[in-house]
């Protein structure tokens, strides 16, 4: 079982993260998403190092050393006994990483949002998995079970690729085309 404390880990209800991101849509805005990004991205650091003391606790190497296959089984497994849920690893073309589930915790299927909401996770896949390809990278969820979807999916890049994706969106075009048209 994963040790919270000496993780510098907490345990938080589903039903807090949710009533915290509806407190901050309420009363932010627009602004809360970048809120709750912030505060995922300061715990990234501190995720990634209970991701590697739980491997090293398995004798499952370091998490840059797996391959993919062994990379997705291992996070599923951290990530689902820390409480968030499963992951699937896949990529839409060769410069974006694609990250699904349809359990995730931060998502709430009966908040009825109009966008993705799961943004405390995407600040924290940001740093989390900046450090497994120890390059910084950018994340955009574009799928969301708050919005009424099936999965949560978030694409995974480059800074300047998911840039360039966000833009593509915003111009109304899907999340598969906009990664055709930069990849």
């Amino acid at each position: 079982m994963l040790d919270l404390t000496s993780n510098q880990l907490a345990a938080v209800p589903r039903a807090s993260l949710a009533a915290l991101r509806a407190a901050l849509l309420r009363d932010a805005g627009p602004s809360a998403a970048a809120y709750l990004q912030e505060a995922g991205y300061a715990g990234g650091e501190a995720v990634f190092a209970s991701f590697r003391s739980w491997l090293e606790s398995r004798q499952g190497g370091a998490p840059e050393e797996l391959d993919l296959e062994a990379f997705e089984q291992r996070a599923t497994e951290f990530f689902r006994e820390g409480g968030w849920g499963s992951l699937k690893v896949g990529s839409l073309r060769a410069a974006v990483a694609t990250l699904d589930s349809d359990d995730w915790a931060e998502a709430d299927p009966s908040a009825g949002l109009d966008h993705p909401g799961c943004h405390l996770t995407t600040g924290m896949f940001a740093d989390f998995f900046g450090r497994v390809a120890d390059q910084p990278l950018a994340v955009l969820e574009v799928e969301c079970r708050s919005q009424g979807d099936g999965r949560c999916r978030f694409l995974v890049g480059s800074a300047d690729v998911m840039g360039r994706v966000y833009d593509e969106l915003g111009r109304g075009v899907t999340y598969e085309e906009a990664v055709d048209e930069v990849g």
